[in-house]
């Protein structure tokens, strides 16, 4: 019997640090999908008890996770937020709300009061701040794994009325955004893992994309480790929030990066680089959305991109616009590369010259039929809150991290020039 103790140990050992290492993931990985009718990316994660399969949209900066609790919502792990209590704060949230009805998820008395968020209706509502069971996959970078569950996962109940707009299906909004109660803060802090994420969007209506949450390896079929080659840029805070709803003096949880200047076909563009800085009141810069389907330019910024991109391809037949682009042309003039249709590339230049985002046909180009390619930027008024928001279009199959703690962007350009793409995480488990 003393010859089997050292075996019956280790066995032990293993299956307890196997344990460990579920509940301490090195980083957790979610599919996200790309609705073919309204261009919004919708991602699926396991919620309550017992758990549902619940599709939310990905809203990169959106405040915190909200789902409808009015249609459906059962779970014996649901608990409401104390007005005024620990967990009320992390949300700022100085608002406490009571209910005249029976007890229910999202109607409680005394209960933490925040505001969640539908930017595609422009509409934002009270809603009850909740906790409950969150579970999503963890990976190794190369699969994903065993689900990971954090147990008491803060989120906002919100009316069915708030749905209104968002993908079919859809039961709510996944908010990506730099708070504390935002999905990559709360999960860094329960799995006690970096506090970065990565977004890579499928440009594919038919095959998903991905999100990871927690450092790399990001690995893609063909072997390639999306997180190495990185270009860096600051993130920007913009110090008024961009919210519908908010308190004084709270920051924006969107991600703002430091666009000094424009070039195409690496020639500057002429525009007045005063509104890329944000002022005092929180208006101008650039920021990047997933809930913008395509790059918004202020008019001024509009005009003068759309007549340099049109001067440098006078060659080609131009086309009647399509809505909502307004610069159009001959599809069938225009070769085809690894990168997308030949036309020239766009740069947004960042920290200094030698550092840029440069987008090419893939991004820059929308086929809208089999004759016609128009250039998949839209004209956002002459005085917009931002004065350029990069849309989904043109993260498609960019590689993008977000590093919380240090206040940095990671991004790869495009992976169509590695051979792969946003599609090619191998989602099928090793576990």
């Amino acid at each position: 019997m003393a010859s089997t103790t050292p075996i019956l140990l280790f066995a032990s050992l293993l299956f307890l640090f196997s344990i460990s290492s579920a509940l301490r993931p090195h980083a957790l990985v979610v599919p996200v999908a790309k609705d073919a009718a309204t261009l919004q990316y919708v991602t699926r994660v396991d919620q309550r008890t017992p758990p549902v399969l619940v599709k939310l949209v990905v809203d990169l900066g959106g405040r915190f996770l909200w789902v409808d609790c009015e249609n459906g919502y059962h779970s014996s792990s649901y608990r409401p937020v104390r007005c005024r209590s620990a967990r009320c704060s992390l949300a700022m949230a100085n608002a406490c709300g009571d209910c005249f009805s029976a007890p229910r998820p999202g109607c409680n008395n005394n209960t933490c009061g925040v505001f969640p968020e539908n930017p595609f209706i422009r509409t934002s509502t009270g809603g009850e701040l909740a906790e409950d069971v969150l579970s999503l996959p963890s990976t190794d970078g190369f699969n994903p794994g065993p689900l990971a569950t954090d147990r008491t996962f803060l989120f906002s109940c919100a009316p069915t009325s708030l749905l209104e707009g968002l993908a079919i299906g859809a039961a709510g909004m996944a908010g990506l955004g730099r708070t504390k109660i935002g999905v990559p803060s709360q999960l860094a802090a329960t799995f006690s893992f970096h506090r970065k994420f990565a977004l890579c969007l499928s440009s594919s209506t038919s095959s998903d994309g991905v999100i990871f949450f927690g450092d790399g390896p990001y690995h893609f079929l063909l072997n390639v480790d999306a997180s190495q080659s990185l270009i860096y840029t600051p993130l920007i805070i913009n110090p008024v929030s961009t919210a519908g709803t908010y308190v004084a003096g709270e920051k924006s949880a969107e991600y703002f990066i430091g666009v000094k200047s424009i070039k195409i076909n690496e020639k500057t563009v002429p525009i007045n680089t005063k509104l890329l800085s944000i002022d005092r009141n929180g208006v101008g810069g650039t920021k990047i959305s997933t809930v913008t389907p395509y790059t918004v330019l202020e008019t001024s910024i509009y005009k003068a991109v759309t007549s340099a991109f049109q001067k440098s391809l006078a060659n080609v037949t131009k086309a009647a616009a399509v809505a909502p682009f307004t610069v159009c042309f001959n599809s069938k003039e225009i070769g085809s590369t690894r990168v997308g249709p030949a036309v020239p590339s766009i740069d947004l230049v960042l920290q200094n010259a030698n550092v840029f985002w440069r987008i090419f046909g893939a991004n820059s180009m929308v086929q809208v039929n089999d004759d016609v390619l128009c250039l998949g930027f839209v004209d956002g008024g002459a005085k917009p809150r931002t004065s350029v928001v990069i849309g989904g279009h043109q993260l498609e199959d960019n590689l993008l991290q977000f590093d919380l703690a240090t206040s940095r962007l990671g991004f790869s350009s495009s992976l169509l020039f590695r051979q792969t793409t946003c599609a090619n995480f191998n989602f099928t488990s090793n576990a």
